[in-house]
């Protein structure tokens, strides 16, 4: 069995801020952010209960969608073993790595040498990806990504396992007697999350992941969302339990005293963890977190206050 979270118990994770601005979810303080403010936030979530922090990827942005993307990307690998050395117990979340973009054999040595560097802490990510150009310049299928992702998820289950010499054998992948060290800290493997909220990507996160992170869903579609996947991962008979997440409303805990805007989660602790508690209800298992802030140490101190005051009523 690959698991990483505790059984039974919500837990709370968050995409990090600064290492990807688009227009849709940036706060205004990250533009003139850098590396040392990633590392006080990353710091922030080691101390008070965060299960992970996330980096996303993208290698490059057209001009045509940089006004409301951004181009500010950071790589998640380099990203997350940066942060490994300043924290101690929070995991190292890609969400997402766009593996098909890349020959498993790359991916594996990469996020294997993040597992060892951080003492297992890995969780990897992985999605389809839905920028045309990053494919087109790197001479990837476009139209075919989603058979590439299945495949490179199954190359990377068997890179990533517990033989040194992994073999694979695929339409488009293939290896054997090629021995990858450092090994993975985590046996059997790391775990390996799917993302996505599309037909394809539920099934995909059924059928291969140890996780499901979807992306968009609202709480009203989540119920039916989850149903899907797990009678998806009945039929195929698998027996193993997923770990099921969401993105969940911007948050601020208190009064704000400033526009937050109006689908933001504010107010009493009590009353965030009340709403928040629901997912639970649904079947979810961990929730990504996202708080509206406009500094550094602002979002510092909604982390401590939803560790110590929102998340202490999730119960067990």
């Amino acid at each position: 069995m690959v698991r990483t979270l505790p059984e039974g118990r919500l837990v709370y994770g968050m995409q990090l801020p600064v290492q990807s601005q688009s227009t849709l979810y940036a706060e205004s303080w990250e533009a003139a952010a850098g590396p040392a403010d990633l590392v006080e936030i990353a710091r922030a979530a080691d101390r008070h209960g965060f299960a992970y922090i996330a980096c996303c990827e993208h290698l490059a942005i057209p001009q045509r969608l940089a006004a409301a993307m951004g181009t500010t990307w950071y790589d998640p690998v380099a990203t997350l073993a940066h942060l490994a050395a300043v924290t101690e117990r929070v995991r190292l979340l890609s969400h997402v790595a766009v593996v098909g973009l890349k020959h498993p054999l790359i991916t594996a040595k990469q996020y294997a040498t993040l597992d060892r560097l951080s003492g297992g802490r890995l969780i990897l990510g992985v999605g389809a990806g839905h920028v045309r150009e990053e494919f087109e310049a790197l001479g990837v299928d476009f139209g075919r990504r989603g058979a590439v992702l299945d495949e490179s998820i199954d190359a990377l289950k068997a890179a990533l396992g517990p033989e040194e010499f992994a073999e694979f054998k695929g339409v488009r992948f293939a290896f054997a007697g090629l021995g990858q060290a450092p090994r993975p800290v985590q046996t059997p493997r790391p775990p390996l999350w799917v993302g996505g909220s599309s037909p394809a990507a539920v099934r995909r996160a059924a059928v291969r992941g140890d996780g499901w992170l979807p992306q968009g869903d609202r709480r009203e579609q989540l119920p039916g969302q989850i149903d899907r996947l797990l009678a998806l991962r009945e039929a195929a008979g698998i027996e193993e339990p997923i770990t099921v997440g969401t993105i969940a409303e911007p948050l601020y805990v208190g009064e704000p005293g400033w526009e937050v805007g109006r689908w933001t989660l504010s107010g009493a602790p009590e009353r965030i963890a009340e709403s928040l508690r629901a997912y639970r209800a649904m079947g979810v298992d961990q929730i990504q977190v996202r708080f509206r802030s406009r500094s550094r140490s602002e979002l510092a101190d909604q982390m401590a206050a939803f560790g110590s005051e929102v998340a202490v009523h999730f119960g067990d």
